[in-house]
């Protein structure tokens, strides 16, 4: 889907909007509608194969979508002339690409790019003789004691993903606004050195952490880590290429970018730790239309309820969620406990989840209630638990606190600010509800046991919750936040040709 018209927002999303649904999804969709006054151009990076239906309807101001599927490179020319010198030049800069580049390497590689031209595709870059001799020295120089036939696969998917990227189109637009790093931010990166239009970066949780996690655990890793176990590891593996190689795509994302936008100061020490510069970065939290969630009362010979709102799958740990209420029925024997959210994307885990309801004897007691319309239930739920071992900002937290539930949530992403308050908050409003470690059922039952209980503790919780998300969560206030920022970024475009 394209255009005539030029986008004043070329916005550069990565397995997300408008594809697949998902809080960043949503967040996207609603930045879109926010900043009417703006024309929209997506490009939507998507893994091989073929394309899905759309899951939102476009607002009118998407004036454009190009679709970019990773690891797709055109067909190229293998037999182009003076292939090798220039894949003999770029070696030193793919080199550094896979171990601690930046943006002048990303420069130098587009550089090469740029100078085979039209023959720069699949035949030239993966399948000549040129490449097979670029890859064989580059692997004696990164990875010797690695199976050749491992980093033979693992050199041509890092390579094509990277020029997927950098040979992907390239809409023309006022500023570039990339929602991650990695290969978004690669894209935008290149825009920016392309075009000299200024480059925007929002990350809603830090994308290299996200990648060590996968990376480190992924089976097809594993034969290789195993081989290099030792008191000492004295060489790189694969696993060591792949982070290194995002690492340096955030380091040349951040460095391209005009400003680096985060959810909470929990993400800038990471940030700066992969290469940000402080100065560029901004906080600018998601946020919640407060007004249109008045305080929910409760009825006092209500139950007192408790529920986890979330996808039931692994990383929102239902199961220290469901140990904690078989902890937690000791104490309030009359709580009713609810798991509000979607069954049907890991049925497995769904499974072993409804075994463990039954080996605790929790039947009686805790509800899967599936997909359910949220603004029903906050008015009848008590405490807000998160047991996820990963998150960025959950907006429930907030919908909750502007609803005046407490939550109690383990220590990952925005959690602490959002339920303790960030440093800079004045004045201090105090605790709305607690904050425990990963995987502690104990912790999690003793928090939710001690709001429960303890009325004068959840009368202040709950007015804490509902003034935090007034001052700092609301969802105006921050969507003109972002209208300053392009307002502040966006160069004017030049004149068309004849005008």
């Amino acid at each position: 889907m394209t255009g005539g018209r030029q986008a004043d927002v070329c916005l550069v999303l990565e397995g997300t909007y408008p594809y697949v649904t998902g809080g960043v999804s949503n967040w996207t969709h609603d930045l879109i509608r926010a900043q009417h006054h703006l024309a929209f151009h997506l490009v939507a990076l998507a893994p091989p194969g073929p394309e899905g239906p759309m899951r939102f309807e476009l607002p009118p101001n998407v004036i454009g979508v190009t679709r970019v599927e990773l690891q797709a490179l055109p067909a190229g020319d293998g037999r182009a002339r003076g292939l090798a010198p220039i894949l003999s030049v770029l070696e030193e800069s793919l080199i550094r690409m896979m171990d601690d580049g930046g943006l002048d390497d990303l420069a130098a590689i587009l550089d090469g790019l740029r100078r085979l031209g039209p023959a720069a595709g699949r035949a030239s870059l993966l399948d000549s003789r040129a490449a097979w001799d670029l890859l064989r020295r580059m692997c004696e120089r990164q990875c010797p004691r690695v199976s050749f036939l491992e980093y033979f696969w693992t050199w041509r998917t890092i390579l094509s993903g990277l020029c997927s990227v950098l040979l992907a189109p390239l809409p023309p637009a006022r500023v570039y606004h990339a929602l991650c790093t990695g290969y978004a931010g690669l894209y935008a990166a290149r825009a920016a050195l392309e075009t000299t239009r200024p480059a925007l970066l929002t990350e809603h949780g830090i994308y290299t952490n996200e990648r060590r996690i996968e990376i480190t655990m992924a089976d097809w890793l594993q034969r290789d880590a195993a081989r290099s176990l030792s008191i000492e590891r004295m060489h790189r593996d694969l696993r060591d290429l792949w982070i290194d190689t995002f690492t340096s795509y955030s380091r040349a994302t951040y460095a391209a970018c005009s400003r680096i936008i985060t959810l909470y100061e929990g993400n800038t020490e990471l940030q700066v730790q992969d290469g940000a510069d402080p100065a560029r970065i901004t906080v600018i939290p998601n946020g919640i239309a407060v007004a249109d969630r008045p305080p929910a009362e409760r009825a006092r010979t209500a139950p007192p309820t408790v529920a986890l709102i979330g996808r039931v799958v692994p990383i929102k740990d239902v199961k220290t969620f469901l140990r904690a209420a078989a902890i937690l029925r000791e104490f309030v024997p009359d709580v009713r406990v609810w798991v509000l959210g979607p069954l049907d994307e890991d049925p497995d885990y769904v499974a072993e989840c409804r075994q463990l309801l039954a080996r605790l004897d929790l039947d009686q007691t805790v509800e899967f209630k599936g997909r359910v319309v949220l603004d029903d239930y906050y008015p009848q739920i008590d405490v807000l638990v998160l047991t996820s071992v990963s998150e960025a900002q959950p907006l429930v937290i907030l919908e909750g606190a502007a609803a005046g539930v407490p939550s109690v949530a383990t220590d990952v992403g925005a959690c602490r600010e959002m339920i303790l308050g960030r440093s800079d908050e004045t004045p201090p409003l105090g605790e709305a509800g607690a904050v425990t470690p990963l995987a502690s059922p104990a912790a999690t039952a003793d928090a939710v046991r001690r709001l429960l209980t303890d009325g004068a503790l959840y009368r202040r919780c709950r007015e804490a919750a509902r003034a935090r998300v007034r001052a700092s969560y609301d969802k105006g206030q921050l969507d003109r936040a972002y209208a300053a920022l392009y307002e502040t970024h966006m160069a004017p475009l030049p004149a068309p040709v004849g005008a």
